[in-house]
């Protein structure tokens, strides 16, 4: 049998990239500081909740829980949240931030693949930037399904083929000669499941009825670091980090072009799925 991805082998994510927030949140904090967007993601995401007092919601791949902590002052009152996540380390995260936030939070590890939960149990569910990850994708959304209830709303983040391209072309400097990841998604060799472009086929396999909408934002960047932080925290950087010469080279060419231009400027295609 071929072996998965790395982005999509189970203990590895666990055990490695995701066993805490850190490589996440080198990520995470690129699009926090930098966006052009006047809304923020995590904010954008929550509006097309719409949640209503009383709502039951499973999230799926909470991570540190960034979500529901961004925007905790408007969490209608009675919601029941279940937040879950493949890691532990993630899931123990997430609930030293929110267990004591004056709402029904709980938290689980779990896979959602094997949803530990009975048929028709939440009215909302919401997976943000993971289901890339999950190597039997039909088998989560079957699950995914399975523990919603009939009139039940999924709601699904992810990217586009076009997503974060300049940044890929520093990945190739960072790397010169090897073969990355950053070739292939630069030429469209190879992509990651679900994505803004099959996202839909995907999930009418177990849906019905889905609509798509897009997160209009690109980044701004205006420190060569951030940039550098984010290519450094991904899978193939783990045994393939580059020389502190090249680190230290790209650094440079990068805060010249922000010198030039103001600002590193990077393109973003992000949306959301919902299906019901």
């Amino acid at each position: 049998m071929k072996d998965k991805p790395l982005f999509q082998d189970t203990a590895y994510l666990k055990n490695e990239q995701y066993k805490n927030s850190t490589n996440l949140d080198a990520r995470a904090t690129l699009h926090r500081r930098f966006r052009t967007a006047v809304t923020p993601w995590q904010q954008w995401v929550f509006d097309h909740l719409a949640l209503q007092p009383g709502t039951a919601v499973l999230e799926c791949g909470c991570g540190p829980g960034r979500l529901w902590r961004d925007n905790l002052e408007r969490l209608p009152p009675g919601c029941q949240v279940t937040l879950t996540d493949l890691s532990a380390g993630m899931v123990a995260e997430a609930t030293a931030a929110l267990q004591n936030a004056g709402h029904s939070f709980y938290f689980q590890a779990a896979d959602v693949q094997k949803l530990p939960f009975p048929d028709d149990s939440f009215d909302v569910v919401i997976a943000n930037h993971m289901l890339y990850h999950v190597p039997d994708l039909t088998q989560g959304l079957r699950e995914v399904r399975r523990v919603l209830r009939a009139d039940g709303r999924f709601l699904a983040a992810t990217n586009g083929q076009n997503h974060l391209q300049e940044l890929w072309q520093i990945g190739l400097e960072l790397w010169p000669g090897a073969v990355t990841p950053w070739q292939q998604l630069l030429s469209a060799e190879w992509t990651f499941p679900f994505q803004l472009e099959d996202g839909k086929e995907w999930l009418t396999v177990v849906f019905d009825h889905i609509t798509r909408k897009q997160y209009e934002d690109s980044l701004a960047v205006t420190e060569a670091e951030p940039i550098l932080d984010y290519l450094l925290s991904s899978s193939f950087a783990l045994n393939n980090r580059p020389s502190p010469e090249t680190i230290t080279q790209v650094r440079q060419k990068v805060a010249q072009q922000i010198a030039q231009h103001g600002a590193f400027h990077i393109t973003k295609d992000t949306g959301l799925f919902m299906a019901w």
